[in-house]
């Protein structure tokens, strides 16, 4: 065995050498690992005894992907289009040998393989896409002349890991090997490559799939009619479809040229580095400062639900696909069927899309048990109350559990906004008492708000952290003050939206503004499809909004056929004169002189106080950081990922600038613009809220 270097070693195994990677974690294309790839590749070809060549790696994977610790950094050692050209170019076959994971450049680095083999667990990837980014080592241009243009169409869109038994049936993978016997497996092939005396396959002079697409441009148009709604805004998808359209009409060498080109612009792009910062914001959200890793877990087998209406069936049903056995209690029976019938129906419904099999529906079912006595709950790891939001009724149910429930076990309030504190003053154990802050639909949404209260010990913190990751969620951990982060943050939005429709601009306005920014509907057609008559009553109601007027006429939204707007019998929308005309009345009567408003002041009057809500959350420290606001906003509101969250948004659009807006709208428009004085420090100091 000799030594390449720190992270490889080549080792002669009769005539076949061997060139083993070991750079943990993941094996990423560091500047030692291509020197590695480059020189052992190199010594392998100088000495005469080998006549074929095996590239594997140790540890849990094959090269996982570029180092991105080196974007933006000067590069050093061979370039990854160094390595590759010494593994293409040389004059005896190279064979990569994959398990674990093949993704981005490490699939680019086995494309240029004469061969690869694979265990069947392995699966291969260009998830570039994901980050804003394509597949910049020649993936565009030799995946589609191996795989056709259909398949790597979907491949560099979606960035999905496709398992080896298809990689095998779509020719990306020439052979498998049996589980855990890769490198056997990946010898006895290299021998049977040079006693058949097989050609050196360079998959970049492959035109046959590439011919035949030739001339057929509808091949791209129909892919993105089919996906224009997935890809809206995103610059990454286009991209990636371009390039692929490039490997079909063009040289490879021309190819590759257009390829470089879409990718340098991705790299610099606000885009890229958005989605960059939205991937490692995912991993820093569970790091908690004041949590240390060695707090103890307390188990949770047992999980009870208060509530089964549209909250507590959609959290019910987070813990049934985990495999928890869930109790849940209502006051009425009717009101009990009604909620394990919606369940159940949910279920079926993802069954006959052929998402899960009945089998997996009645085994989700059989876990969940429902009751009118909240005696039943005496024996659970976690209680989670999903009533009516209303702080009698809560501490109420919150007094009754404590004398119930078993000691050592969480009790948890899905609260939207209420003080979680108040509610822990109804139990003799408020420590373990804490926010578990579900977004509808709570079955379908990524997010979950962890509120942390005053006297809320550590260890049931670490466990609802626990408890979400095994749930699937992403998590949050945040602090408590009214409506939390997410809805805190909200509520500037809508006062503000609810401002310019008096104020100038119409409804349809706001929201098309907000969409074509990113969101996916704007704060009137949100309102519509939630109902407008959340949270409104007709006995208090003075008709002091125009929700207010509107809910009056029975336009509570979608559900009345409308609202905002007015809907068809499919619920398409479409402007209400009816409402133009109330938004007008309205106003004369308040006596607002209606003006002109800009896209842009639109834009800036939602955007930036949000903005500066987060610096204010960051300031009273409600959340640990400024990438956990930005977290809570894409997962539970659908803020664009490409625009990296509104906090990152700022530091894109320029502290100083969103600074000076907010004092030119306070001087027109008073105190609601108010700027918080983290953002004035923040702009003194020449500082992002990355940099805090």
């Amino acid at each position: 065995m000799a030594a390449i270097n720190e992270v490889g070693d080549l080792t002669i195994e009769g005539d076949v050498g061997v060139l083993t990677l070991n750079s943990p974690p993941v094996n990423a294309l560091s500047a030692p690992v291509r020197a590695a790839i480059n020189d052992g590749i190199r010594q392998a070809i100088d000495n005469p005894a080998v006549k074929a060549i095996v590239l594997i790696c140790d540890g849990k994977t094959f090269i996982a992907g570029a180092d991105i610790t080196e974007f933006g950094k000067a590069p050093s050692g061979p370039s990854l289009f160094d390595a590759q050209a010494m593994i293409e170019n040389a004059p005896k076959p190279v064979i990569a040998a994959i398990h674990g994971t093949a993704l981005g450049g490490g699939l680019e680095v086995a494309l240029t393989c004469h061969y690869r083999v694979a265990v069947p667990s392995a699966k291969c990837g260009l998830p570039e896409v994901n980050l804003g980014l394509l597949p910049g080592a020649g993936g565009t241009q030799r995946l589609p002349r191996i795989v056709g243009p259909e398949k790597a169409l979907e491949m560099v869109t979606a960035g999905t890991h496709v398992g080896a038994k298809a990689c095998k049936e779509m020719g990306l993978v020439d052979e498998l090997a049996e589980e855990g016997k890769l490198r056997e497996g990946a010898i006895a092939f290299a021998r049977k490559i040079v006693t058949e005396n097989r050609p050196l396959k360079k998959v970049r002079d492959l035109n046959e799939k590439v011919e035949a697409a030739r001339g057929h441009p509808e091949i791209f148009a129909n892919f993105r009619k089919a996906n224009a709604r997935k890809f809206r805004g995103f610059l990454a998808p286009e991209y990636n479809i371009q390039c692929i359209e490039a490997a079909v009409n063009l040289p490879f060498d021309e190819g590759i040229k257009v390829e470089q080109k879409l990718f340098r612009e991705l790299v610099t792009g606000t885009q890229s580095a958005a989605q960059r910062h939205v991937f490692f914001a995912e991993r820093q959200v569970w790091k908690l400062p004041d949590v240390p890793a060695d707090t103890p877990i307390i188990p949770v087998n047992k999980v009870g639900i208060i509530g089964a209406g549209t909250m507590g069936g959609g959290i019910a049903m987070n813990f049934l696909n985990a495999g928890m056995p869930v109790t849940i209690v209502e006051t009425k029976q009717d009101a009990l069927d009604r909620g394990l019938a919606t369940i159940r129906k949910n279920y079926e419904n993802t069954a006959k899309k052929g998402r899960m099999t009945m089998e997996d529906v009645e085994k989700r079912m059989s876990l969940l048990k429902g009751t009118l006595a909240l005696e039943d709950l005496a024996d659970m790891d976690l209680v989670i109350e999903a009533v009516f939001e209303n702080m009698d009724i809560k501490k109420d149910v919150f007094g009754k559990l404590d004398k119930i429930v078993k000691q050592g076990a969480i009790l948890a309030t899905n609260t939207s906004a209420l003080n979680i504190d108040e509610i822990a003053t109804a139990v003799k154990r408020p420590e373990a008492v804490i926010g578990l802050h579900f977004f509808s639909p709570a079955n379908v949404m990524r997010l979950l708000e962890v509120v942390r209260a005053d006297k809320t010990s550590k260890s049931v913190i670490a466990t609802s952290m626990q408890i979400a990751k095994k749930i699937g969620k992403i998590a949050a951990l945040v602090g408590v003050c009214p409506g939390f982060v997410g809805n805190r943050i909200l509520a500037q939005r809508q006062r503000e939206a609810n401002k310019l429709i008096l104020e100038g601009a119409m409804p349809w306005d706001v929201d098309r503004v907000l969409y074509d920014f990113g969101l996916p509907m704007g704060p009137f057609a949100m309102s519509d499809l939630a109902g407008l008559d959340i949270g409104w009553s007709k006995e208090k109601s003075k008709g002091e909004t125009i929700r207010d007027v509107l809910c009056e006429m029975d336009r509570r939204g979608q559900k009345t056929g409308a609202g905002f707007y007015d809907y068809d019998e499919n619920r398409n929308a479409k402007p209400s004169p009816i409402v133009e005309k109330i938004i007008l009345d309205f106003a004369a009567k308040k006596g607002i002189n209606r003006r002109q408003i800009s896209d842009q002041e639109i834009l800036e009057r939602c955007v930036y106080p949000m903005i500066n809500e987060g610096a204010k959350i960051l300031e009273e420290g409600k959340a640990i950081r400024a990438s956990d606001i930005d977290i809570v906003w894409i997962n539970g509101y659908g803020f664009p990922v490409y625009r990296g969250g509104p906090m990152f948004y700022g530091d894109t659009v320029g502290l100083d600038k969103v600074l000076a807006k907010m004092k030119e709208f306070q001087a027109q428009m008073g105190d609601d613009f108010k700027p918080s004085a983290l953002l004035e420090k923040l702009v003194a100091e020449g500082k992002k809220f990355q940099s805090l």
